[in-house]
């Protein structure tokens, strides 16, 4: 069946007018990619199906600039449905091309749809990937850099090159079989991934890779002599585990957090959860020789299954070798939540814009709204699922973007019909979709009452990390908060049987998913939806429906009246 194309030819002139031109308030990028499967990439040597995008697993690389704006044309070859979702990138006033289930109708097989949306004010390094059916556990995501503005300095020295390393726990199975005993067995949960790739490889010297990465940096300086640095973008693709990754012989420079600049602090290891973004500096300065890249799992025991790969000097002769480098022990916390409360916001750099990030703070707001969402393990019908205070998310075939843009919602959610602040006795399904105050300050409380490490994520923002602890979350907490200098993110960890405080400022209206980030967690029910509504019809302050919107569900044969505005501006 062939596909229609939406890209219009430029005439050379006019595209490098553009480049050259418009390069202050952002370009225009164009991304057309064939999604597929395939069982030609086996990277534990299993045969399975891996989800691949243009023939390549990872992904390809997204390279933008702070207010650029990108289109990407999906070419969904697959045999089901499929969305992308952009981690980490804002969506400003722009919901509509979040990519996930709430705000957008799925791509069918053998059809197209362009998404279209703007780097608006952001710096940093994300990802992408699936966002239904299950679909990331074979692949299908990818690296997202958003460079600096020219005008807007980098507050560390120009690195030699940067390397994107995606590294996440991996399955080898077919992801429709797991999928399904997932949803109807409970000890499918537990079961234990099979290895940690790094860019899609297997471990280094292992019986089951074919592949390892392999970084190659230089140790001579040419004008000072000194070892070359190099800027590691480290991302936990993943969808289960926790890792605490280093580098043998080597520290690292930490120096941001998904899109914001810390405090640089020099670092022998960083734990990296699930569905977080760092960027870590290291200096090629030890001897000519290949060194170890370790991811090692957190809270597991099992062996042979951390990352693997090489940091190899370019005049090495000696590889990698003997016994890999020590880390903290897995199962002490005590190490990862120090670390965590060490992570910092660096107040007096600018990040997208010249103007110091802590321009912008939470040393003296006033809250408008507190969320308390407690997370458990628990049975609905009989089923495995899980559960936001007694209630699993249950994903409805309308979007529910759509649906509150034709009909408020009716037929397809309740708004506020389910609680934030307490627990229902009784478990049950249910659509949540809950008010968040625009332009308030609100407080996510998110608890914990699992064995398992989990990561919570919310479209539309990035939150201040206010606090971590151990046990049950009360408002006395609230005077070990650190509303000095949290760092802003969108992902931040829940340890086992604790809590994660988190404050966020509502200025973004739209439908934002809050879900958890651990996928198993996510597609059996631990996530709900915000809904930040501005009444002001300006789509200043809101974008209206994209011309291309698709319809499903309730609305599957409907078609979009006219938009009031088809333009992106910049």
């Amino acid at each position: 069946m062939a596909f229609s194309s939406n890209l219009n030819w430029i005439p050379l002139w006019s595209a490098l007018l553009t480049v050259f031109v418009t390069r202050v308030n952002g370009i225009d990028i164009y991304l057309d990619w064939n999604v597929s499967i395939t069982d030609g990439l086996i990277p534990l040597l299993v045969d399975q199906q891996v989800v691949i995008i243009n023939g390549v697993f990872p992904g390809p690389l997204i390279n933008a600039t702070t207010d650029d704006v990108v289109h990407v044309n999906v070419f969904n070859y697959m045999d089901e449905p499929l969305l992308f979702t952009w981690n980490g990138i804002q969506q400003r006033r722009n919901s509509w091309q979040d990519g996930v289930s709430g705000t957008n109708c799925p791509i069918k097989p053998l059809k197209n749809w362009t998404y279209v949306f703007q780097m608006k004010d952001q710096i940093g390094t994300f990802i992408y990937f699936p966002s239904i059916n299950f679909l990331k556990a074979s692949g299908g995501y990818g690296p997202i850099r958003v460079n600096n503005r020219d005008n807007v300095p980098v507050p560390f020295p120009q690195p030699e090159a940067e390397f994107d390393l995606l590294i996440g726990d991996w399955y080898s199975g077919d992801y429709k079989h797991f999928r399904k005993m997932l949803e109807t067995e409970e000890s499918a949960y537990d079961v234990t991934p099979d290895a940690i790739l790094m860019n899609g490889m297997g471990p280094y010297i292992d019986s089951d890779s074919l592949w390892y990465e392999t970084f190659t940096v230089d140790k001579v300086h040419i004008i000072c002599f000194t070892g070359k640095t190099y800027r590691f973008r480290i991302s936990n693709i993943g969808g289960t585990l926790s890792f605490n990754f280093r580098i043998q012989s080597h520290t690292m420079l930490l120096v941001e957090a998904e899109g914001s600049y810390t405090n640089q602090i020099t670092l022998n290891s960083l734990d990296v959860h699930v569905g977080q973004s760092y960027s870590v500096l290291v200096t090629a300065d030890q001897n000519d020789a290949d060194f170890y890249i370790i991811a090692s799992p957190k809270l597991l025991y099992a062996t042979g299954v951390a990352g693997v790969g090489v940091l190899h000097y370019s005049n090495s002769t000696t590889l990698a070798g003997g016994a890999h480098p020590s880390g903290p022990d897995a199962f002490d916390l005590g190490f990862s939540m120090n670390q965590a409360k060490s992570i910092r916001w660096n107040l007096t750099t600018g990040a997208a814009r010249p103007n110091p990030q802590g321009s912008f703070n939470v040393s003296n707001i006033a809250l408008s709204q507190t969320f308390i969402l407690q997370s458990s393990r628990a049975e609905v019908n009989g089923q495995p699922r899980l559960v936001v205070n007694n209630v699993s998310y249950f994903t409805p075939d309308t979007s529910l973007k759509l649906a509150d843009h034709l009909t408020n919602g009716t037929g397809v959610y309740e708004l506020d019909e389910f609680p934030v602040q307490s627990v229902n006795v009784d478990t049950s399904y249910g659509t949540s979709v809950v008010s968040g105050n625009y332009r308030g300050w609100i407080e996510l409380v998110f608890q914990n009452n699992m064995d398992d490490m989990d990561s919570w994520h919310l479209d539309g923002y990035s939150f201040f990390v206010v606090g971590f602890g151990n046990g049950h979350w009360t408002p006395d907490v609230r005077n070990t908060y650190n509303t000095i200098d949290p760092v802003a993110r969108s992902t931040t960890q829940v340890y086992p049987h604790g809590w994660t405080a988190v404050y966020a400022f509502l200025d973004n209206p739209g439908m934002w998913n809050l879900r958890s980030q651990t996928l198993k967690n996510w597609y059996l029910g631990l996530q709900l939806y915000i809904r930040v509504y501005d009444p002001d019809p300006n789509p200043a302050k809101e974008r209206p429906p994209p011309e291309n919107l698709l319809f499903c569900g309730l609305f599957e044969s409907q078609s979009l009246a006219p938009a009031r505005h088809r333009h992106l501006n910049h």
